[in-house]
Formats: C-alpha cells, sequence, structure tokens
C-alpha cells in the first residue's frame, strides 16, 4: 500500500479534527504532485511506532508512525485483548500527565477498554506517573497504563503500560511485549470504528492519591532538624508540584521556594528546549533562585516527576549532583536501613560504586539491564537506581522509579546532615573515603537518522577498539549475545585494566547513542584526570 492510500484509510477513522486537518491538507498537496508533502506522508506512514518493554512513545501528528488518537485506540484495543485472555474482566487503571493530548488518549484508552468489557478506572486527574504506578498494586489492578512521554522533547508522547498480579505492578518485560504488540496488529488491521466504545468506566477518587501522599511521607518523616531548612524545586513544567507539596507537608518539612515559571503544567515547556534535568540549562532557573534564596540544595523533577535532580553550592557555584551520585547517597541510606538483608540494584550503565556500598554492608548486589522494567524485578531488593535520575527507594510501594518518593528521601538526608552541622557535599566526600573515589561521565550524540546509530554500533562489534587512550581494554562483552533464557539488549560493554569501562547502548527513549564512563580513582582529583582522559578517547572513536 502506497503511503497515500495509507494516508487515506488512515483519514478515514481519524476522529481527531487536528490531525485530520494535517492530513486531508497532505492528501491533497501529494495528490496535486507536491514532492514535499509526498516525502512528509512517506515519513508519517514509514511503518508503525513500534511497541515494545517502554510502550510507545514518539512525536504528535497523523499517522501510523507517530502518536494520535488512532494509534491509541489501536494500542488500548490491542492491551484489551491480552488483557482479557489472562483474566475474564480484567481490572485496569488509567492515569495522564500534563502533555498534550494526554487526557485526550486516557480517555479513548478508558472508552476502549470498557467498551471491551474491562473494568476501567481513570484516575480523577493529570497526576504524576508513580501515583499511576502505585495505584496498580494499591487496586490490586491487572494492569496499569500512563500515558505520558516524561522528559521527552514537547512535540512527543506517549504510553506506558504496567501489569498487576505476578508482575506486581511493575512495567512489562518480553514476551509480554510482544504478545501485546500482537493483538494491536490484530486491531491495526481494521478500523477504530470498529472498536466498541462505552462511557461506563469509573473515575479512580481522590484517595487513591491520599494513600499515596501516605506512604511517600512515610519514606522520610522529618527530624526536627529540618526546621528551617531553605530549599528550592522546580516541577519542569510537569505536573509533580501538586502532589510533592503533599508529601512535603505530610512528612513535614519546610516547604520549598519554587520556581515560579515552571511550577504549573504547561505541555509547551516555555522555558526549557528539553524538559529534561539533565540537559544543559534545563536548571538554570532553579539555581538562580537558589543562589538568591540562599538555599543549601535544589530539587527538580522531570514533568511526570518520575525522575528527580538534585544541585548543591560549592565554591565555584551551583553544581548539578550526577545521577550516579544521588544514587550512591540513597543507596547508603538503604544499606544503613536494611538490617544486613536484602540487596541493592542498579542497571549496569549506573555506578558500580553501589557494589560496594553493597558488600561494604554485607548486601547482594544486582548489575540488570538498563531500566527499571528490570531493577524492580532484582530478587530482594530494598533500593534500585538508574544513571539517568531514576530511583526506587520505597519498593513495597511503588515498582518504578519515582521522583518524589527519592526527593523525600533527600530531604530526610539533608536534615540529618544538618543536625550534625554537615552537607550533602560532605555526605559525599565521606562516602567517597570509605568506598573510593569514583567519577561517572557520559558521551551522548543526537542524530536525526536512527540508521546512524545501528551503524555506529555494528561497527563497534566488528571492529572493538583494543584500548582507549593509553588504556588497554581488558575485556569487552557483546551484551546482544547472552546464555539461552537470559534476558539481553543492544549493549557493548569494554572493562579497562585500570578498572574503568564504557559501556554503548541506543537510547530507549530518544534518538540517541549513548556511552556510559566510570572510572575510579585514589583520589577525587585522580578520578576526574581519569575521567577527562576517557572522555576525549570516546568522543574521538565516535566523530
Amino acid at each position: 500500500m502506497s503511503a497515500l492510500d495509507a494516508a487515506r484509510r488512515w483519514l478515514d477513522q481519524d476522529p481527531d479534527p487536528e490531525t485530520r486537518a494535517q492530513l486531508a491538507s497532505l492528501i491533497e498537496r501529494a495528490g496535486a504532485g507536491d514532492g514535499d508533502a509526498s516525502a512528509e506522508l512517506d515519513a508519517r506512514f514509514d511503518g508503525r511506532l513500534q511497541f515494545g518493554t517502554a510502550g510507545l512513545r514518539g512525536q504528535l501528528g497523523a499517522g501510523s508512525a507517530r502518536m494520535n488518537r488512532v494509534l491509541v485506540a489501536q494500542a488500548a484495543g490491542g492491551f484489551a485483548r491480552y488483557l482479557l485472555a489472562r483474566a475474564p474482566r480484567p481490572r485496569v487503571v488509567i492515569g495522564y500527565d500534563g502533555r498534550k493530548n494526554s487526557e485526550i488518549f486516557a480517555r479513548d484508552s478508558a472508552e476502549v477498554f470498557a467498551g471491551a468489557g474491562l473494568e476501567a478506572i481513570l484516575l480523577p486527574r493529570l497526576l504524576p506517573t508513580p501515583v499511576l504506578a502505585f495505584a496498580v498494586r494499591h487496586l490490586g489492578a491487572d494492569a496499569g497504563v500512563m500515558v505520558t512521554a516524561s522528559h521527552n522533547p514537547p512535540n512527543d508522547n506517549g504510553y506506558k503500560v504496567y501489569l498487576g498480579g505476578a508482575d506486581d505492578g511493575a512495567q512489562i518485560v518480553s514476551p509480554a511485549d510482544r504478545e501485546i504488540a500482537a493483538f494491536i496488529d490484530e486491531v491495526a488491521a481494521g478500523s477504530i470504528a470498529e472498536l466498541p466504545r462505552s462511557s461506563s468506566y469509573s473515575m479512580g477518587s481522590e484517595e487513591i492519591v491520599h494513600a499515596y501522599v501516605e506512604a511517600t511521607a512515610a519514606v522520610a518523616p522529618a527530624p526536627e532538624a529540618s526546621a528551617g531548612m531553605r530549599w528550592v524545586y522546580t516541577a519542569m513544567h510537569g505536573v509533580g508540584w501538586e502532589t510533592t507539596r503533599a508529601v512535603v507537608e505530610r512528612a513535614g518539612y519546610p516547604l520549598p521556594a519554587t520556581v515560579s515559571e515552571q511550577i504549573a503544567p504547561d505541555a509547551a515547556f516555555p522555558t526549557v528546549a528539553f524538559p529534561n534535568p539533565e540537559e544543559p540549562g534545563a536548571m538554570d532557573l532553579s539555581l538562580a533562585l537558589a543562589e538568591a534564596e540562599g538555599a543549601e540544595f535544589a530539587i527538580a523533577n522531570d514533568p511526570d516527576a518520575d525522575r528527580v535532580a538534585v544541585a548543591i553550592p560549592t565554591a565555584d557555584g551551583w553544581r548539578r549532583l550526577t545521577g550516579n551520585e544521588v544514587g550512591l547517597l540513597l543507596g547508603e541510606r538503604a544499606a544503613r536501613s536494611a538490617g544486613g538483608s536484602g540487596s541493592l540494584a542498579c542497571s549496569l550503565v549506573s555506578s558500580p560504586g553501589l557494589g560496594e556500598i553493597a558488600r561494604a554492608h554485607g548486601l547482594d548486589w544486582h548489575e540488570t539491564l538498563t531500566g527499571f522494567k528490570w531493577i524492580s524485578r532484582a530478587p530482594g531488593m530494598v533500593f534500585g537506581f538508574e544513571e539517568a535520575l531514576g530511583y526506587l527507594v520505597n519498593p513495597d510501594t511503588v515498582r518504578d522509579k519515582d521522583g518524589i518518593s527519592a526527593a523525600i528521601a533527600i530531604l530526610g538526608l539533608a536534615a540529618e546532615a544538618r543536625a550534625e552541622g554537615r552537607t550533602l557535599a560532605d555526605l559525599l566526600d565521606e562516602l567517597a573515603e570509605r568506598i573510593g573515589h569514583y567519577a561517572s561521565g557520559q558521551v551522548s550524540i543526537r542524530v536525526e537518522d536512527l540508521s546512524i546509530i545501528g551503524a555506529t554500533m555494528a561497527r563497534l562489534r566488528a571492529e572493538p577498539p583494543a584500548a582507549f587512550g593509553e588504556v588497554a581494554v581488558a575485556r569487552f562483552d557483546d551484551l546482544l549475545v547472552v546464555p539461552d533464557g537470559q534476558p539481553g539488549g543492544d549493549i557493548l560493554r569494554f572493562l579497562l585494566e585500570d578498572g574503568g569501562r564504557v559501556i554503548f547502548r541506543p537510547s530507549g527513549t530518544e534518538p540517541k547513542l549513548k556511552a556510559y564512563l566510570d572510572v575510579k580513582g585514589a583520589s577525587a582529583s585522580e578520578a576526574q584526570s581519569r575521567l577527562a582522559a576517557l572522555e576525549a578517547s570516546v568522543r574521538a572513536l565516535l566523530a
């Protein structure tokens, strides 16, 4: 089928006036011989957004390769068939954030689920992703759907899926993704007009939010030393503030100074090019406010509040802690409270320093594939993290990264240190003295043409470097090739003779190739020197 024919078929079933207008214009222009319009149709109908373990995520717009109401209805219809094959009347809870079309996609899904005979529960308003992950377990649901693109660019949206029951409210893993995708393809072979819809879904009560607030406040109730603590918070134009405020108040901490320009949900994200606290400049407004307020630290959630970033003052100005630094602080906190049992877990691209912490406290340590779908399944886990600002501090409550509970844990650490005249910076220094000075970095290449990523990974596989700069490679692992029955991934790991490592992988949510760098030194300056040399060699390799 040509792209023009596919577009006409798509237009016949599209219920969205905005995307219908987009598509009708392109069809008319392409039919009249406009080459640019034909190329745009080719791009929009070049296959489909693929449903995987991360669900769906992509740019908004008409077409099978974009996020839109047709694609979401097909996904909901396919997911409903998958759930009905597992239970006679599955219960599914649906949440949504403040991005463009999130509420529309959520209501469409609720109607399709209800029409298919599922018990569908729509959360009462736009809420953070961790509240949806919590609701799956709290309500004993068979599944959950969160409409969000997390920290992606403003014109993206997505569809994230959780399973209850034996999966305990975690994100899906294979083979569930392939099985769901097959049902979605069945639905897509017809028209979404054939899907029965119903308004008989129910609205979730505020009790769900209240229960999440209570459970999250209990992560780190405020000690007396928190009185007068000065800090700054930004929601990065997302949905985090209302829930975070309720948790902070319930836990007993002083409220922060907030970045007013970013505190309310705004799907246009007017003050940031990429609404991701990791991106250069994304926290500039928070750091300026923190400086003006004389704050002790600053905290940022990403737009759906499943990630958290922390910044601290230094002699040279404000510095955002790396995801690994925050992960090690929170890992040490969890290990102290574990009582010698349980495990710490992190993805294999996160700092190996967590393993040192686990060993020091007599705990197990698990390195998993990337993503909380794997981290959350680590046996006996009491804490898990990923270097991309994701932390799971309360696995008995939420089986996914949770930027609000992690923020409360950070408040608790800062207050405890404050009681002894110390700071978060002091805690980092003291931890490094015990486990060694770890430093981590990342080299990312953003591309327009996704084939560049595949070609680069293929080149590294075919001709793996024998050294990075002056440091020889001690071992090379291709994690796409793993023992039977073990999960694998498109990941290349180089372990270096000086104890450092370099890991290459494509991003799972953005058009990026990422290289993760880790080194260890006898001092902070030695670790930073090694990291700088390693980064230079990786950039030269990828140039």
